[in-house]
This record gives structure tokens, C-alpha cells and sequence, in this order.
């Protein structure tokens, strides 16, 4: 039996009595204190320290969001509207979580770039790498799952066609998506277990994230020159040097995270999310969310099968998942891939082209992933994985063997010397992964359907950093809403209560509440019975439920206009469009019965009769009643209603991006001065 180990000594009487019956302090000391790291690290070394930070705020954010999150298919969206709408800064949970997917994932792609780009995949990190790679697996299969629980539009039809790749699996596939689904199509069960398994995941990741750092620690950090330290020269303590240096650019990741959290949460937002999910309509285009994108566009390339003899051997959709699947396994090998001696692309001259070649080939696939699935798309999408396949099966393993590389540096310090502060190459080839990427994300918002004018575009108020709702603007809002759309569209995710936020008092909202009759019950007898309104009831709406107002209404089902801002490409601008885009048919227009003409709404057959006139609504304020005014002052109510807490947002933001430049510029000056000794 050993005998007891030598441990580290602490001022602290409370640290130090911890760490006598439990020695955490001193390991942590030693992983992190006295490990020695090179010195000549980039900030592209910071993106794995970033990485574990958005995984621990997806971690709270969505146990907080469990909290009051109902796996149903009945009342998940409304319990997602809940959150947002009335728990208690429940829409920053939202906006955090859901933008924090879309970080986490840019934090491990550039981190996955530098691993690619420094050869960290190499003898004697293999270990490494592959655990790296099997973080990104887990992550989609997280993030996949995140997906589908908001169970809308997006979320449900995105659930069916994701799941449905698995009946490419011969003999099996079909009995495998029958479990998955827990029946014969996405519904309930389907619900149930993907949020078991998106709750179970991140615990898993964080296993994972373990075992990475420890082959990390065991194997040690490669660099940007990619050369072994061979002298205590070449290395510094992890503490203070790189705790300073990361804490650094983590802030500055931050600050930029959370810019886009508090004034641009929906900027990544597909408008099919606000719309609750319908089996019975499939959108025009189920997109993926964007760190899916280029594996969707290699899944969709292949529409011709393998035939022989006119006996399908390999359908298009059994190649498109092999494709998509095999671009992520191919991963998995790529230390026995590349046999270079050499690991650092900044010396190997073709390889440093190629691999630029790959990253620009990504975002074309990105944008082909966002496009219509025809024409061009399809092409970028074959073009596209022919090329990343060519450059892990063919391209690496020749330049393995045949490339001719540069000189390398004698140690580490002589590269630290010689490129510090520089970055070095890695910078101009992450450069056209931002550009790019901010180009591939473009599809997704603002597109006009073929023959259809662009929006106008309206100055509103509420746009902006400094932007906010123009009260008296949304008290006409909501009279036109009340005399004019409340006769056909409902607002279940707003109460009375919530229209003090326009300006009216409690008393006039409480007046307000009870010229309305409430249905409630059961009373004592068993019977429901009517009552007035109270301010903490729902807005009326105007059918019992979606059969009676379908009854009514000829078939049709006007759409709930709590979400409709956010559910329309565009936003109040589209709102404003269609209620001032009704027109005359042109000549020889084919106008179905019972449709109108407007210019704006996709087909220009709207089955809506235009809802608005000049003089149609008579302005208590005195305001005047043009066809552009009431148009105006509705859409603006509607973008409230969508955004309640956007003042809120956007006040907090303010306060939220001031403190993270200053704490930058504090980190900032104290990492040059923890790194002043560095030579």
C-alpha cells in the first residue's frame, strides 16, 4: 500500500482543509498552474477554451428552460411562448440558448480549423483528435434534437425529413425510423424522447470534454510551428500566461455573442420556428440550421440512383446520406490520411492552398445548402463534396508523401521570436470563412418569390440599437387590431394585462379587460358560464377553436398574429406590404374565386379581403386615418406583440456591451503586462 502523497500547501485554512481530505486544488495547480504550454500559441488556441464556455452556458441556459418547458405536442410551442412571454427574463434564456448554439458551433469549427490547419491531428495526438471529432458528432446529434423541441413548423418537419434518412439503411431503415418516431410518424413519442435525449447529451459531452483535455494534457499542446519543445525556452506556465491571454479573447468572443443575443436575437432565425408545427402543411423549403448546411447540400446532390440492368443497386437517397454521413466519419481517420512529416501549414506551401481551397468550398456548400433545391444548388452541392472528398482521400495523401516543405525553426522560441505578435497564414484563410460564411447566411432572410416586388422598406421606430416603440403609435395599433382584425385573427399569447406596456393604465386596461365575456368553468353545477374579463385574461379570440373558425370562414384558418411578425419573412415590412398591396388583376391574370389580387403576397392570389380602407378606422388621438397610417400604426402593434421585451432587450444590451469592452480593455492591459517577461 503506497503511502501518502505529498501535497500542495495553501494560505487559505478553508482551501486548505478541502484539499487535504480531497487534493483538487493541487491538481488543479498542477494541470493548470505549473503546465507547461509553448509560447507561441495564437489566439486560434483561445477557441477551445471558448468552446467549453458556450457549452456551460448551453448547459444552464437549457436547464433553466426546462424548467418550464412542456414535451407535448399540444402545448410545447405554447410553453416555448410562455418562457419568452412571461417568465421572468425567460426571453433572454431563449435568446441565449438558441443564438448559443450557432457560437458554440463557430467556436469548434475554428477550432476544428486550426487542428486542420496545424496538423494537431498528428503523432502523438491522435487521441485528441479523434475524441474532438467525436464531440462535433455529438454536438449535432444535440443540437438536431434542440431542433425539433419547439415543435414547429421548422422544428416537426425538419424531425421527419432528418429521421426519414434513416430508411436508407437497407433491410433495417425502416424499422429503425418506426423506433425512433415510437410509431408511424413524428408525434408524441417522437417528442418525448428526443428531449429526453437532448436533456442526457450535454452530460455526455462533458464526459467527453474530459477525457479530450486529459489526452491533451497527456500528450501535450502542439503550435503553430508544429516543431516539440526542447528546452524549458520554449514553454510558460499555463497560469498566468495563457489564463490572461485566453480570458482575453474569450471576453472579445463574448462581447460579440452577446451583440448579437440583446440587438439581433432573430438574425439566425428561420420564421417557420414561429409557426406551431401542422402535419398537414409542409413548408416550401425545410432548411437545416446553418452548421448543418453543408452537410445538407452533399445530401441533396445525388438525384440519379445506381442502376444495372434496370435493377436499382443504390438509390439517391441511400448515396446522399452516405455522402452526408461519410463527410463526418472521414474525420475519424485523418491522422493516417496526411503522412507528412510536416505538421504546420505554414510550411507546406500546396497543402496551405488546398486546405484554403476546402474552407471556401465549405461556404459554397453552405450557401448551396440555403438555396431551393434545383438548378445551381444541386451543381455547388456535387461540386462541392467531390472536392472534399478529392481532399482527404486523394489531395492528402499524395501531398503526404510528394510535397516539398520549408525549412522548419530550430525551437519554438525562435518561431515566437520571429512571428510574434503575427498570427501568421491561418489569418488570411479564416478570413474568407467569415466573409463567406456572412455571404451563405444570406438566403435565409428577405427573399422574394419569384415575380413578387421587394418589400418596402419602412423606417420604423423600434429598429436600431437605440430603437423603441412609439406608444401612441401602438394604441392605434391595437384599435385597429380591435375593430378590424379581431374579427377573424386571434392573439392567444397576449393578456389584457400586457397592453399597460402601450400606455394605458391599469384601470383603463382593467375597463378595457371587462367589456369582453369570458368563457370559464366548470362552476359547481359542472357547467361553464360567462363572466367579464379580467386583465389577466387572454385577448379574446374570435372562434371557440380552428373548426369553428374554418366553418366560418369558407375553409380557411386565419393565422394566430401573436407571432405573425416574427413568422413572416421580413417582418413588419411584409406586414405593411400585403395590407397596401391589394391592386386590380392585370389583364389576363387568372384570378381564382374568392381570391384577390396582391402584388406582394406570393402568387399574388390572397384569399384575405383587403382588410383595410382609408377612413376605415377613425383615430381616437386624431391622428390621420390614410390607408398608409392604419397600415403603419398595425404593423408596428404586431411587431409588439411578437417582441414584448424588446425595450427591455435593448436596454440591457446597452448596459451588457459597455461592461465587456471596458472588462476587455482591463483584460487587455493585464495580459501585456502578465506577457511583458516573455521573450
Amino acid at each position: 500500500m503506497s503511502g501518502p502523497k505529498e501535497k500542495d500547501k495553501f494560505d487559505n485554512k478553508t482551501v486548505q482543509w478541502i484539499n487535504d481530505r480531497l487534493p483538487i486544488f493541487t491538481m488543479m495547480g498542477k494541470e493548470y498552474g505549473q503546465f507547461q504550454v509553448p509560447k507561441n500559441f495564437n489566439y486560434f488556441w483561445n477557441f477551445g477554451a471558448i468552446a467549453m464556455i458556450m457549452l456551460g452556458i448551453m448547459i444552464v441556459t437549457g436547464v433553466f428552460m426546462a424548467m418550464n418547458y412542456v414535451p407535448s405536442a399540444t402545448d410545447a410551442f405554447a410553453s416555448i411562448q410562455h418562457t419568452e412571454r412571461e417568465v421572468n427574463y425567460g426571453w433572454l434564456l431563449r435568446y441565449m440558448h438558441m443564438n448559443g448554439a450557432s457560437f458554440f458551433f463557430i467556436a469548434v469549427y475554428i477550432h476544428i480549423f486550426r487542428g486542420l490547419y496545424y496538423g494537431s491531428y498528428k503523432k502523438p495526438r491522435e487521441l485528441v483528435w479523434i475524441f474532438g471529432v467525436l464531440l462535433m458528432l455529438l454536438m449535432m446529434a444535440t443540437a438536431f434534437l434542440g431542433y425539433t423541441l419547439p415543435w414547429s413548423q421548422m422544428s416537426g418537419w425538419g424531425a421527419t425529413v432528418i429521421t426519414n434518412l434513416f430508411s436508407a439503411i437497407p433491410l433495417f431503415g425502416g424499422g429503425i425510423v418506426t423506433w425512433l418516431w415510437g410509431g408511424f410518424s413524428v408525434g408524441q413519442p417522437t417528442l418525448n424522447r428526443f428531449y429526453a435525449l437532448h436533456f442526457l447529451l450535454p452530460f455526455i459531452i462533458c464526459a467527453v470534454v474530459f477525457i479530450h483535455v486529459w489526452a491533451l494534457h497527456v500528450s501535450g499542446s502542439n503550435n503553430p510551428a508544429g516543431v516539440e519543445p526542447k528546452s524549458g525556452k520554449d514553454t510558460v506556465p499555463f497560469h498566468p500566461y495563457y489564463t490572461a491571454k485566453d480570458s482575453f479573447g474569450t471576453v472579445v468572443f463574448m462581447t460579440i455573442y452577446f451583440a448579437v443575443v440583446f440587438f439581433a436575437p432573430l438574425i439566425l432565425a428561420n420564421p417557420d420556428h414561429f409557426k406551431p408545427f401542422n402535419p398537414l402543411q409542409t413548408p416550401p423549403e425545410i432548411v437545416p440550421e446553418w452548421y448543418f448546411l453543408p452537410f445538407y447540400a452533399m445530401l441533396r446532390s445525388f438525384t440519379v440512383g445506381i442502376k444495372i440492368l434496370g435493377v436499382t443497386l443504390i438509390s439517391a437517397k441511400q448515396q446522399g446520406v452516405a455522402a452526408m454521413f461519410g463527410s463526418i466519419l472521414i474525420l475519424f481517420f485523418l491522422p493516417w490520411l496526411d503522412k507528412s512529416p510536416v505538421r504546420s501549414a505554414r510550411f507546406r506551401p500546396v497543402f496551405k492552398w488546398a486546405l484554403r481551397l476546402l474552407v471556401l468550398n465549405m461556404v459554397m456548400l453552405t450557401y448551396a445548402g440555403g438555396l431551393p433545391a434545383a438548378g445551381m444548388a444541386l451543381v455547388m452541392g456535387r461540386v462541392g463534396a467531390a472536392y472534399y472528398y478529392f481532399f482527404f482521400l486523394v489531395l492528402l495523401p499524395y501531398l503526404g508523401k510528394n510535397e516539398k516543405t520549408l525549412p522548419l525553426p530550430e525551437s519554438i522560441s525562435e518561431d515566437y521570436a520571429a512571428c510574434h505578435p503575427v498570427i501568421g497564414g491561418a489569418k488570411k484563410a479564416l478570413l474568407p470563412l467569415a466573409l463567406g460564411l456572412t455571404m451563405a447566411l444570406a438566403p435565409h432572410h428577405a427573399q422574394a418569390a419569384e415575380g413578387t416586388p421587394p418589400l418596402p422598406k419602412i423606417s420604423w421606430p423600434e429598429q436600431g440599437i437605440f430603437g423603441h416603440y412609439d406608444k401612441a403609435a401602438l394604441q392605434r395599433g391595437f384599435q385597429i387590431y380591435r375593430q378590424v382584425c379581431s374579427n377573424c385573427h386571434s392573439m392567444k399569447y397576449v393578456y389584457y394585462r400586457n397592453l399597460e406596456e402601450l400606455g394605458y393604465t391599469p384601470d383603463q386596461v382593467k375597463a378595457l379587460a371587462a367589456t369582453y365575456q369570458i368563457t370559464d368553468g366548470p362552476n359547481e353545477n359542472g357547467q361553464m358560464y360567462q363572466r367579464p374579463g379580467r386583465p389577466t385574461d387572454r385577448l379574446k379570440a374570435p372562434f371557440a377553436n380552428p373548426e369553428q373558425a374554418r366553418a366560418a370562414l369558407n375553409g380557411a384558418l386565419p393565422p394566430d398574429m401573436s407571432n405573425l411578425v416574427n413568422a413572416r419573412e421580413g417582418g413588419p415590412d411584409y406586414i405593411y406590404a400585403i395590407l397596401t398591396g391589394y391592386e386590380p388583376a392585370p389583364n389576363g391574370f387568372d384570378l381564382m374565386a374568392g381570391h384577390m389580387y396582391n402584388k406582394y403576397f406570393p402568387g399574388h392570389q390572397i384569399a384575405m379581403p383587403q382588410p383595410l380602407t382609408a377612413g376605415q378606422v377613425q383615430f381616437e388621438d386624431g391622428t390621420p386615418n390614410s390607408l398608409d397610417n392604419e397600415a403603419r400604426d398595425v404593423a408596428q402593434f404586431l411587431d409588439w406583440a411578437s417582441n414584448p421585451h424588446m425595450e427591455q432587450r435593448k436596454q440591457m444590451g446597452l448596459k451588457v456591451i459597455l461592461f465587456m469592452l471596458a472588462f476587455a480593455g482591463i483584460l487587455l492591459a493585464t495580459k501585456r503586462k502578465v506577457w511583458s517577461d516573455v521573450t
